[in-house]
Formats: structure tokens, C-alpha cells, sequence
């Protein structure tokens, strides 16, 4: 007998309709952020230098928490190994035979990637300067890639995660670690003084935006067959 491939479930018009929300709602709040930082808003910059500045003086106060914290996003939180969590995804899905869903997992990872570093070559925003730095970053700072990189792939690993009908346990773990990830990665990019407030926030929002996209289209996408003619059924 031919087994059956797995595939995720469809979602109900539910979750699709708050899917839309999310993204609508993310993505004006990144739009609008954008403009403010372009537009160099004198309350938004002040309030950016406020917590800038009093961040900056606890790390250079605790070389030990600036080690940890350089660990964490270089390491950790990395935008590689985010996108190297992705990539093992992928191809598992791949793998089990929802290519469909693979591919569209990859182009969201893809176009984030893409969509952050061309807002940073148009916004051109300087990173903060200090004359006692702990630590360095190139290119410009508005959104932060890390914080945008962290939502998106965390994002795309629970909502993988819900589609498959992983038990509340083991999900509400992986949605705990995720939330941990992306508010711990922007608020270590904001402490070792390499960005803006602004930069992490909007880089969230981005990612969060990405997200709800990838999981409303999909949910548009029709039940398909397995080539025995079953439908493909997952576990509830």
C-alpha cells in the first residue's frame, strides 16, 4: 500500500481574516515609523538618544553582561543561524512532501531578507556613535536586520508548528522561546549601542508584517490530493 504524504491543514477563514489584521496592522505601523525616521521627527529622535544613552552606560558599566549579550546576538540570534533554522525547515518540509509550502516558507525568509536591506540602502540612517563603544556594526541602521530576521524566522517556525498540529505543550514552548528571541535580540542590539530604539521596533514590525502575509496567502491556497487520489489528511 502507498503511504500517504503528510500535509498541514488547511486554515479555517478565521484565522486567515486575523492573519490579515496582524499584517495590515504591522505594516502600517512599520510604514508610519518609517516615515517619522525619514521625516527625522525631533520627539521620536529624543526619545531614540534618551534610551540610547541610558543603555550605553550600563554596558559600559558591566563588561560581563556586554560579553553575554555579544554571545547572544552574534551567536544566538544571529541572522545566519536564524536563516539556517529556516533553511532545516524547509527542506523537511520538503522532505515530507509539502513542497508547496517549503517554497513559500523559503520566499518570505528570501523577501524579508531582501526588503530589509533595500529600506536600509533608501533610509541611509547612521547608527549611534560613541566615544567608549562596546561594540560595532556596518552598513545603516534603519530596520535592524537582526530584529527583523529573528521575527520573521521565529514567526515562520510557530506558525509551522500550528499548522501541523503540534499538541499546546510543545507550542506554547516554541511560541515562549520565539517571543524571547526576537524582544531579546532588538533589546541587545539597542544595549551594545549598534542601533536605534526605532531600528528594532520597526525591524519587529516588518517581521511580524511578513509573517501574517505568508500565513494569509496560504490560507487561500485549495485542499490538494495525494497522487493516490486520498486527500492528504494531517494529524488534528
Amino acid at each position: 500500500m502507498r503511504s500517504l504524504r503528510v500535509s498541514p491543514p488547511q486554515p479555517l477563514p478565521r484565522p486567515r481574516t486575523a492573519a490579515l489584521w496582524t499584517a495590515s496592522v504591522a505594516a502600517a505601523a512599520a510604514l508610519a515609523l518609517l516615515a517619522l525616521v525619514a521625516a527625522r521627527w525631533p520627539p521620536l529622535l529624543s526619545l531614540d538618544r534618551m534610551v540610547a544613552e541610558a543603555l550605553h552606560r550600563d554596558a559600559v558599566a558591566d563588561p560581563g553582561l556586554v560579553r553575554v549579550s555579544r554571545v547572544l546576538t552574534d551567536w544566538v540570534w544571529d541572522p545566519w543561524t536564524m536563516r539556517l533554522l529556516i533553511a532545516v525547515a524547509v527542506v523537511a518540509l520538503w522532505w515530507r512532501g509539502a513542497r508547496p509550502l517549503a517554497l513559500r516558507v523559503a520566499a518570505t525568509s528570501l523577501l524579508a531578507s531582501l526588503l530589509q536591506q533595500g529600506l536600509k540602502t533608501v533610509v541611509g540612517r547612521e547608527r549611534p556613535q560613541w566615544p567608549d563603544p562596546v561594540d560595532t556594526a556596518d552598513y545603516s541602521a534603519f530596520p535592524s536586520g537582526h530584529a527583523m530576521t529573528a521575527a520573521v524566522s521565529c514567526g515562520l517556525l510557530v506558525w509551522l508548528l500550528r499548522l501541523y498540529g503540534t499538541g499546546p505543550g510543545v507550542w506554547g514552548a516554541a511560541l515562549a522561546v520565539a517571543v524571547v528571541s526576537a524582544v531579546g535580540v532588538a533589546v541587545t542590539r539597542v544595549y551594545l549601542g549598534v542601533h536605534w530604539l526605532s531600528d528594532v521596533v520597526g525591524g519587529a514590525l516588518l517581521g511580524v508584517a511578513a509573517v501574517a502575509l505568508c500565513a494569509a496567502g496560504y490560507a487561500r491556497v485549495p485542499a490538494r490530493r495525494d497522487p493516490a487520489g486520498a486527500a492528504r489528511t494531517p494529524r488534528p
